[in-house]
């Protein structure tokens, strides 16, 4: 598929590489290594990171994952501008030139590679207008340094500013069947400027992959703080999951296969980002790609599932203060 009118050409689901630095607790080097291998052997060519991740350590271990393979047939996406301290907490937001283009020489360094294929700002930078940013990147476009410029959790009229200065190839957004408010207001803008949508949390971090447990959440395993899995919250969220249970029972897949299926029928402008961090989760990811969801399917989910059912927000409060794209 092509990432929007302006993007590149992409495999139909992306491999999400966080996890296996960050957020979620301990991930194994080697099995993360293994599973980016299988991903790519598996015909999966896009691979996204953020600087921000173990504060580097995601993009060195992409980059060692990557040694000696033809660095063409890999689309790498990343993310920048989420600033961090020693300790590892989120120290503020910075996209200003400047730091843009420290952060992409950065990357380049830790990645291994002259070029990055779609680089993005994390956040909105609240100190100052996206058009700075995405004038500088441009710049970064045309030494050669970016091929395309994409954005993340942007509301729809930052959009809109941002691509009046440069063509954005996609915007990065959690959008699930529990997190859809991506359709009100900014997935018909994307439509109606070509923009692809890159669709991350798509297992909403693993509450609806049907394989959710408490005993998962570790040491350093921000889902210990995540609305969605406290108290209530939890115990109405898994209802939906059991629910959501019974329609892939009935088409012998898994909870996680038709919740990557039913974003992947969304549109062909809309790429599911998994978050796999062992093979076997990846094997089941790819296995979603076989599954079709006809009217039928979809009515029975909606009913099981309905618009607005998750409880509890995507974020802590802090966090969904920093999203643009929640903003009205």
């Amino acid at each position: 598929m092509q990432l929007g009118s302006h993007g590149p050409s992409v495999s139909a689901l992306g491999l999400g590489t966080m996890g296996m630095s960050d957020f979620y607790g301990p991930a194994d080097r080697a099995e993360s290594i293994a599973t980016i291998h299988a991903a790519m052997e598996a015909g999966i060519t896009l691979l996204d990171t953020g600087d921000f991740y173990g504060s580097g350590h995601n993009e060195m271990l992409i980059a060692e994952a990557l040694e000696g393979r033809d660095r063409s047939q890999v689309v790498l996406s990343v993310k920048f501008g989420a600033q961090r301290d020693p300790a590892g907490g989120f120290i503020g937001i910075d996209t200003s030139p400047a730091a843009m283009k420290n952060a992409l020489a950065q990357s380049l360094k830790r990645l291994r590679t002259d070029y990055i294929d779609i680089y993005r700002p994390a956040r909105l930078d609240p100190k100052l207008p996206i058009e700075e940013t995405v004038g500088a990147m441009a710049e970064m476009v045309k030494a050669g340094y970016v091929r395309h410029i994409g954005l993340s959790e942007m509301s729809a009229a930052t959009i809109r500013r941002a691509h009046g200065v440069h063509p954005i190839s996609d915007l990065q957004i959690e959008y699930s069947l529990i997190s859809r408010g991506v359709e009100a207001e900014i997935l018909p803008t994307l439509r109606a400027l070509g923009i692809g949508l890159t669709a991350y949390g798509v297992l909403s971090r693993g509450l609806i992959s049907g394989h959710w447990s408490a005993a998962r959440a570790g040491e350093r395993d921000f889902r210990t703080i995540s609305p969605r899995f406290q108290g209530e919250n939890l115990a109405h969220n898994l209802e939906l999951v059991e629910a959501l249970r019974g329609i892939a029972a009935t088409k012998g897949v898994t909870v996680a296969q038709i919740a990557i299926a039913w974003v992947a029928s969304r549109g062909p402008d809309i790429l599911p980002l998994v978050g796999a961090r062992t093979r076997v989760r990846l094997a089941e990811s790819l296995g979603s790609l076989a599954v079709t969801l006809d009217a039928g399917d979809l009515a029975a989910i909606d009913a099981a599932v309905p618009p607005g059912a998750a409880a509890g927000a995507r974020y802590d409060a802090h966090a969904m203060a920093a999203l643009d794209s929640e903003r009205v």
